[in-house]
């Protein structure tokens, strides 16, 4: 008979694990990262087109860099984000932006008169 009795509280035990393995799929589907999106900028002589950004805070996102002409560099200080585009080739940079706000970036490599006005701006909005 003690056997018997043992058993009900055996199967609730069971019935708790069950719940339990339910709470953490969920908080797992939860918790889940975004997708990441892509962004696609090309990069030509005192020019990136676009030249303006928008992203949201959190937001998972793909820059993909690629130039027409020549080699350009894309360097966001404020952002840590820095890298050469040489032409015919792709550069791709992961960014999650932590923080609301508008980011410049420039071209560092000089690519001739009118370099000095390559520029443009990340907006991310929360």
């Amino acid at each position: 008979m003690r056997h018997l009795l043992q058993w009900p509280a055996l199967c609730a035990g069971g019935g708790l694990l069950a719940v339990g393995a339910v709470g953490i799929v969920a908080v797992a589907a939860v918790a889940a990262p975004a997708a990441e999106r892509t962004v696609s900028v090309t990069v030509m002589k005192f020019e990136f087109i676009p030249d303006t950004i928008n992203l949201k805070k959190g937001e998972p996102v793909v820059v993909d860099l690629s130039s027409l002409d020549r080699r350009h560099g894309f360097n966001v200080p404020e952002l840590g984000l820095r890298t050469d585009v040489l032409p015919d080739e792709s550069v791709k940079i992961r960014l999650v932006p932590d923080k609301a706000g508008r980011f410049l970036f420039r071209c560092d490599n000089f690519c001739g008169d009118g370099h000095e006005d390559m520029q443009g701006v990340i907006v991310v909005s929360e």
